[in-house]
This record gives C-alpha cells, structure tokens and sequence, in this order.
C-alpha cells in the first residue's frame, strides 16, 4: 500500500500560551473589523497592521535574531498564522515575504542580501510578490520562457509574469526564469533573481477578479537591468531551490483557512439548534478541517527540523482547497439566503465574497492538475 508519512506533529507548552497572546491582541485590535472584512483572509491589505504585528515580534518569527528576527520554533509561528487567519486579520502585506521569500534568502542569499532585506521585511516595512507564473504556462513552472540574459555587471531581463499577488505593492519580486542555454532538460538553466520592481523597463498591470479585487497583476520585463547581486544562490539550480520555497506556501493554514470566515457566520446564523442536515454537514466539514489542521501541524513540525516537506505540503494544499470550495456550497444547502456583495446581512455578504473567490482556491499556488502530478511522482506511479 502506498502511503505519504506525516509525522506526528510536535507539541509546545510555549505555542499554546503564545495562543492566548496572539488572541487577546486580535481581539482588541479587530474589534471594529466587519466580517465582510473578515472574509478577505489572507487577502486582506494592511501595512498598519503589518507593522504593528512586527513589533509584537510576529513576523520573522523563527529567523536569526542577527537578521530582525526571534528565534522562535516553527511551531509557535504557525500558532501566530493559524490565529490570524482564523480572526480574518489583515496579512496579505507581508504575508508573501515572511512566509517563504524571507526563508528563501535565509537558505540561498547571499550575507549581503540577508542583512539589507531581513530586517526591513521583520519590521514589517518591505514586501515581497512571487514571479512564477506566465502565459501559456501558469502552473507549469518548467514551461517559464522569461529570460536573463548576462551582460556586463548583470543580467538583462525580457518575459511576462502572471497572477502576481500584489505585484503593484511589493518592493521587491523573487523571479524564476532562465538564465542558460536551451537544451532537453526544462528544469535545467534556471534561476532566481531578487528584482527591485522600482527598475526601469518594469510595467505592472493590474488584473481585476470577479470579486472586484485587483491583487493579481501581469507584470511585464523590457530590457530590465537586474545586478549581479541579484542572484540567489546558485546559477542554474532555480528549479531546486524553487521546489523547496514551494513548501512553505502549499502547506500552511492559509491554505484551509480561507474560507473560514464564512463557516463562522453561518454557525453563528444558525444558532443553537440547527437542523439535523445542518448539523451533519457541519460536522462533516468540521472534520475535514480537524484532519487538516493536523497534516499541515505536521509539515511545520518537518520545517522546524530542516527536512524538505514538498510531497507533503503538496498533499495539504489540495485536499485543504478542496475543503475551502466545498463551504459556501454547504452553506448554500443549509440556508436560504441569496448571496449579495455589500449586503447588510452578514452572511450573505461573506458568502457573496466567498463564492466569487473561491475558484482561486485551487489555482493559486500550484493548480489542482499539477499538484496531483507531484503526488504522483512522489508515490511512484508516474
């Protein structure tokens, strides 16, 4: 029988008092947030927040205190992001650079990388957006044509990245492109770059959603001078190095928490004595979640001892999207509320967001197709 291990996720004394903490000060400071706010999750846009999270010492949690960071476990960090996301607090500023650009440069960069960046993102002051995606390619991150060219003191970049999350307020964007010749092999030639989207050539272009929403940018590269500086480590070993940063993203409780919001307005709406159907639906996605919960606690506990969880944090992400699409189907079964944008009713103003963002789910990240592929390569069967 084949079968993905999830080691039994670590336990901290520290983690659950750092819960009560964490709870109290989203308490007061969300105080006056509406659910429909709420609803945005991860999405939702705050650099006032940000910066007041970073000075309760909540962002950069586990990095070297030489670089802004806490030195705390990873454990304790995914108490921070799972509370978070479970109260709807704003994130989405700098969410991206301390979940998985920040690691980035903490395992490739270079020391001059880590010392200018690190503290600036800690302080939650820098923000980072993901240059993966293209045209034509989307999830295929080996079908990437974006390339940089050598030049003298660097490279000269020429391609089109798509779907990148607040690209037009990042400061700086990891780039995945191809920096070697063409050859058989589409993962080899590859690399990252650390690109200042403040440089000449760079034009960013805002890609509304049906929700109304303009997070998703095309941005396009004409002839962009990137330093040699740039590079985050080694030439031609992007694909690997690529691979790793994707486990930080596909893992986390932002990946079935987004619809939480929306779960708990409707247990809220339905009161203390729901229908027999309502109460089995409910416990039924309650499940799902419990499980979850505990798989992706799992992957944090492998982050935390160094080991590369990318199997696994794949397995999270497409089982945790699916659950996040199945809720306002759930919610559609068990009430009779229409959903409507902007409504004074809060549920059908969560809803209404929920529905029209709930295809992202299983695109953003990884499409559903891509993930079962890497399921299935990890397993053996293809």
């Amino acid at each position: 029988m084949l079968s993905i291990p999830f080691p039994k996720p670590p336990t901290s004394e520290a983690a659950e008092a750092l819960r009560l903490e964490v709870r109290a000060f989203l308490k007061e400071t969300l105080a006056d947030r509406p659910p429909a706010e709420r609803a945005l999750s991860w999405t939702g846009y705050d650099e006032a927040f940000s910066r007041a999270l970073a000075q309760q010492g909540w962002i950069a949690m586990t990095w070297p205190k030489k670089y802004g960071g806490h030195e705390r476990s990873a454990l304790e960090r995914y108490v921070v992001q799972e509370e978070l996301l479970a109260a709807g607090a704003p994130v989405s500023a700098h969410w991206i650079a301390d979940r998985q650009s920040g690691p980035l440069l903490l395992r490739y960069g270079t020391e001059e990388q880590r010392r200018e960046i690190l503290p600036r993102i800690a302080a939650g002051e820098c923000y980072f957006c993901i240059g993966m995606s293209e045209p034509d390619s989307g999830s295929d991150l080996a079908g990437a044509r974006t390339r940089a060219t050598p030049v003298d003191g660097g490279f000269r970049v020429n391609g089109t990245k798509l779907w990148t999350t607040n690209g037009h307020r990042a400061h700086y964007m990891i780039l995945f492109c191809r920096t070697g010749e063409n050859t058989d092999d589409r993962h080899g030639g590859t690399s990252q770059l650390m690109v200042d989207l403040s440089s000449p050539g760079i034009t960013i272009r805002p890609i509304r959603d049906m929700s109304g929403l303009e997070d998703f940018n095309e941005i396009v590269f004409e002839d962009v001078f990137v330093p040699e500086g740039a590079v985050i480590g080694e030439l031609g070993k992007g694909w690997d190095q690529v691979m790793g940063e994707l486990a930080y993203e596909r893992s986390g409780p932002d990946r079935w928490l987004s619809s939480f919001a929306l779960l708990v307005e409707l247990a809220r709406y339905l009161g203390t004595s729901p229908s027999e159907r309502a109460q089995e639906l409910l416990g039924r996605i309650t499940s799902h979640l419990v499980v979850l919960r505990r798989l992706s606690r799992s992957v944090a506990g492998m982050l935390e001892r160094g080991e590369n969880p990318a199997l696994q944090a794949s397995l999270v992400k497409d089982l945790g999207t699916g659950v996040e699409q199945e809720i306002p189907e759930i919610v559609r079964q068990v009430v009779d509320i229409e959903a409507s944008p902007g409504s004074d009713h809060q549920l059908s103003a969560v809803l209404a967001h929920t529905l029209m963002y709930a295809p992202a789910f299983s695109l953003r990240g990884g499409t559903r197709e891509i993930l079962r592929g890497i399921i299935a390569r990890g397993l053996g069967l293809r």
